[in-house]
């Protein structure tokens, strides 16, 4: 893979047709807090929202110049100078370390771009694909939400992560020459 095949941009209305298809996968939302099937009324309701954020905070990954996912940052906090992010890979069909490629443009967008001191995260517990990507990407577990989420019947724990634009910083050649090494990323 090469840097250059991979973009992100702020989502705009001709996307909000293939989002909500991604969202309401059943892949998708299986790992959602909110996990119900998302009326289009709703989607648009939310896109409304998005345009009324401070800076881009939805936006879309893209892959050899096609869609291929969403990253967002939510619960921003300029006071404390902090935010949360959610994403997902709607596009199955992709070479292995796309997710990672997005992360690394995500924390390059909100540390250096926009300037954040600090970025959240929160998986279930039972999520081992995302806490290994967290961890992949210099996020550190901050602790743990028991039973914190009521999903199927039962409530779940959440992990909590954090990263610091420092750590981003210090660690950002070493994360890309890992990723853009020789084609395939971890």
């Amino acid at each position: 893979m090469r840097p250059e095949e991979f973009n992100l941009r702020p989502i705009e209305e001709r996307d909000l047709d293939l989002v909500l298809s991604w969202r309401n996968s059943e892949r998708v939302r299986s790992y959602m807090y909110t996990d119900h099937l998302i009326a289009p009324e709703e989607h648009r309701a939310w896109f409304a929202r998005t345009r009324d954020a401070e800076f881009p905070a939805t936006l879309i990954f893209e892959y050899q110049g096609r869609p291929v996912g969403l990253k967002s940052f939510n619960q921003i906090d300029r006071h404390s100078n902090r935010c949360h992010w959610g994403f997902y890979l709607g596009d199955v069909e992709l070479p292995r370390g796309c997710g990672t490629v997005m992360g690394f443009l995500a924390q390059e967008y909100i540390f250096e771009k926009q300037g954040f001191r600090k970025l959240c995260a929160e998986a279930f517990a039972f999520n081992d694909g995302s806490i290994k990507y967290h961890t992949r990407l210099g996020f550190a577990q901050e602790g743990r939400l028991v039973q914190h989420v009521l999903k199927n019947g039962r409530y779940e724990d959440v992990v909590v992560f954090g990263t610091f634009k420092e750590n981003w910083l210090a660690n950002k050649e070493a994360l890309a020459a890992k990723i853009f090494r020789e084609g395939a990323a971890q």
